[in-house]
């Protein structure tokens, strides 16, 4: 095509931008301050363009946890036994939590995942655990975690020798081991709360099988732990005498459930729960845990941005009576109007700061509520409680002298009256001591002599509890969450080491019991319960008072801190490798990606 052509210049013959021309002649008129306003107009337009572009994508987006950053516990006492099988404190149980590992593991809303554990079945009768060990299981120290330390770990709690807390829980079981990755557990005869016993964490046998039962205790094993947990002992800081203070922990990369997403956690040991909240209120420490009513609501005064996070205890406290050791308890009227004269909402409120919930049964509400569909408790004493509880007494001849305590005259001349008198022996925790001050104020005032005697906790269990030498004993069980009421309640376990504090003896209830730890299906529990705690609440052996609260107080950075039912204080981290403290900002079609 000639470049001379009409068809070439119409189409390939420079145009010029009529319109950019235009707008260049406008910019050169402006003056020095109009260019600046209209500099200034363009500014503001860009930055409401931008700011709505990123509300746009934040309504995309979603935050998301982010491995990185720390956290500083503090927690009462000091860990001795960083071991499963010799834990016995809340010091130790909460290092042994972070450290080691089991087959399975426990979640915070109640149910059990595999943890070390790959697979696992339970045979039709509910006699047989068997469980394949994941092939990639690793101890902190690299070596493969196998079925024979699973079987070496069951086999030291087995043994008398060691002594260890966790003896009763494996009487009777048969271990087999089937492979190098497989093993399993026979019972003797069904028992449903069996998949607890598996949460046991395991010992690395290269490092233990060495040491007999004596020697294990003084191992420097039991502080410098190797597990095959969520986190794992980096360092420890001692004082001059050698006692531990803090233990520096990291993030586990090889965790079977998954790498935590908080990379350091440093746990430090405090002598008192006073010096506990001081370094809290000093944030030497971010969190805390297991925390009394009265420091939970002193941190919360003090600090706006305190965050107390509560959950139910698997716990439940009451007044025991002893009717062997005050025959006028044997009376099932005067037990039953000492009931009607506890108002236990009152004791909630002045006692505990309403950190807790009423029960009239053996069972936490919560369990009680999910297991067996309980109905809630009748919380407050009211004229009409006083008054039933009065004619009971009335009707069994008893009335107020003239200081307003109630007598029983003899029936035989000569022979003094008898006195409605006795003692409540409880443990020098503030919270109790001052409920048993409220209790002996409330029964004084309805016409009961009552007299409050403190023991230190040692003291109690030694020289009260374990020979029952006490009238009224004000104390709290660990129901746990199985809802095992059988260690509580049945006659076989009166005495000591039974826990049946209540000395209370029924056919019936003996049956009961027998037959909920058979059960195999939750309508079957529930009936049971049910049919329990009406033949309970019909002899009065025990007044139920409350279902304390676990409360934890945490920092705002921490997220991801979910609290099911707290059975000991280190439950709060069954979850502990979801928790967090830093984040991403991601497209919601990007975080379901995220680790």
């Amino acid at each position: 095509m000639e470049q001379n052509s009409p068809l070439f210049r119409v189409l390939f013959r420079e145009r010029k931008a009529k319109g950019i021309e235009k707008l260049d002649g406008i910019a050169r008129s402006f003056s020095i301050t109009e260019k600046v306003l209209f500099l200034l107009c363009l500014a503001i337009f860009a930055g409401g363009v931008l700011s709505l572009l990123g509300k746009i994508s934040d309504s995309f987006s979603v935050n998301v946890p982010r491995r990185g950053g720390s956290l500083v516990e503090g927690i009462v006492g000091t860990p001795r036994f960083v071991n499963p099988l010799l834990a016995v404190s809340d010091a130790d149980r909460d290092l042994s939590q972070l450290v080691y590992s089991g087959l399975l593991k426990a979640k915070p809303d109640g149910s059990f995942v595999p943890d070390l554990a790959e697979t696992y079945t339970i045979s039709p009768d509910g006699l047989v655990y068997s469980f394949t060990l994941r092939s990639n299981a690793r101890f902190h120290d690299g070596t493969p975690v196998t079925a024979d330390d699973v079987a070496f770990t069951v086999g030291r709690a087995q043994d008398p020798a060691l002594k260890s807390p966790r003896f009763v829980n494996w009487q009777g079981v048969v271990v087999e081991k089937t492979g190098t990755r497989t093993i399993s557990f026979r019972l003797k005869q069904a028992y449903a709360p069996f998949a607890n016993n598996l949460t046991l964490g395991i010992l690395p046998a290269h490092l233990w099988k060495g040491l007999s039962p004596d020697q294990i205790p003084f191992s420097s094993l039991n502080t410098n732990a190797v597990g095959s947990g969520p986190f794992v002992i980096a360092s420890i800081s001692k004082s001059a005498d050698g006692i531990p203070t803090e233990f520096a922990l990291k993030a586990n990369p090889d965790y079977a459930l998954g790498e935590p997403y908080i990379s350091n956690l440093y746990i430090k040991s405090f002598g008192s729960e006073k010096t506990l909240v001081a370094a809290l209120d000093s944030k030497d420490v971010e969190s805390a845990s297991n925390l009394s009513p009265a420091s939970a609501e002193t941190l919360e005064r003090a600090h706006d941005d305190a965050i107390v996070v509560s959950a139910p205890l698997t716990r439940i406290f009451g007044i025991f009576f002893n009717q062997s050791q005050n025959e006028l308890l044997a009376h099932k009227e005067i037990r039953k109007a000492l009931e009607l004269a506890v108002d236990r909402n009152a004791l909630i409120t002045s006692v505990l700061q309403g950190y807790a919930t009423a029960i009239d049964g053996p069972l936490p509400p919560t369990i009680a509520e999910k297991a067996f569909a309980d109905s809630a408790s009748k919380a407050s004493t009211t004229a009409a409680d006083l008054d039933a509880a009065a004619k009971l007494l009335a009707k069994a001849g008893w009335k107020k002298n003239p200081e307003g305590i109630y007598e029983l005259k003899p029936k035989t001349k000569g022979t003094a009256s008898t006195t409605l008198a006795l003692s409540i022996s409880t443990a020098n925790i503030p919270e109790l001591v001052l409920a048993a001050k409220k209790i002996e104020e409330a029964w004084k005032a309805f016409g009961v002599k009552a007299d409050v005697q403190v023991f230190e906790p040692s003291d109690l269990n030694q020289s009260v509890i374990r020979p029952r030498k006490y009238d009224a004993l004000l104390f709290g069980l660990v129901t746990g969450k199985n809802s095992d009421l059988y260690p509580f309640w049945h006659s076989s376990q009166r005495n000591d080491p039974g826990l049946n504090i209540a000395l209370y003896t029924n056919q019936k209830a003996d049956k009961l019991l027998e037959k909920m730890r058979l059960a195999t299906s939750s309508a079957s529990a529930a009936s049971g319960y049910a049919s329990l705690k009406a033949e309970i609440g019909n002899d009065t052996p025990a007044i139920f008072l409350w279902s304390p609260d676990f409360l934890y107080a945490i920092p705002p950075k921490l997220h991801g801190a979910v609290l099911g039912e707290i059975t000991t204080s280190s439950d709060r981290f069954l979850g502990v490798e979801k928790w967090y403290v830093d984040t991403d900002h991601v497209w919601k079609i990007f975080a379901k990606d995220q680790n």
